[in-house]
C-alpha cells in the first residue's frame, strides 16, 4: 500500500536505537527510550499561503531528521511502524 501525506505533513521511519552501551552492556527493549531521529519516507506537497500560493516543504525523501520526543502520530502501514508529523515538528536535518 502506498501512502501520500497531505499538505505540510511528512512520514518518518525511526532509526533503530543502540541496544548495547560502549562498555558492552546489552540494554533490553523495555529500558530503552524511543529514538528521536529518523529517515523521511514521504513528503506532502506543502501548505498554501494566504494568497493561495503553494509553499513547498524543505524536507525531501531520504533526509535524516531530528524531532521532538512526543512529535507525530504513530501508525503501522504494511507492518512498518511510522510517524506522521507536520514539518514544523521536525527540529532539523542531520548532515555529514
Amino acid at each position: 500500500m502506498k501512502f501520500r501525506p497531505l499538505h505540510d505533513r511528512v512520514v518518518v521511519k525511526r532509526v533503530d536505537s543502540e541496544t548495547k552501551t560502549s562498555g558492552g552492556i546489552i540494554i533490553p527493549d523495555t529500558a530503552t527510550e524511543k529514538p528521536q531521529q529518523g529517515e523521511v519516507v514521504a513528503v506532502g506537497p506543502g501548505t498554501r499561503d494566504e494568497a493561495g500560493k503553494l509553499v513547498p516543504i524543505d524536507l525531501k525523501k531520504g533526509d535524516k531528521v531530528l524531532f521532538g520526543k512526543w512529535s507525530g502520530t504513530e501508525v503501522k502501514i504494511d507492518g512498518q511502524e511510522l510517524l506522521i508529523m507536520k514539518e514544523s515538528d521536525v527540529m532539523g536535518v542531520l548532515e555529514k
